[in-house]
């Protein structure tokens, strides 16, 4: 099995070249507007922490925990 694991600066760099930034709180949100929180697609918002990645074709933000990565597989596979 393979890990890959980002550092927060990787994140957030990240983030960066997707117009997003962490609000006070540490959750993703809109460079532009930090009051709106990014969200996965089952309506959940994403702290840096939780963050996994950005899907293709999209701003679907994905989280690190178990359930968010096996969706995504299945939705890939």
């Amino acid at each position: 099995m393979v890990v890959i694991t980002f550092e927060k600066s990787a994140k957030e760099e990240i983030l960066y070249h997707f117009d997003k930034t962490v609000d006070e709180e540490g959750f993703i949100v809109e460079k532009d507007d930090i009051t709106q929180k990014v969200i996965t697609p089952d309506g959940e918002e994403v702290t840096l922490e939780e963050f996994a990645g950005i899907r293709k074709g999209s701003e679907i933000f994905i989280k690190s925990d178990l359930p968010s990565i096996i969706d995504l597989i299945d939705k890939l596979g």
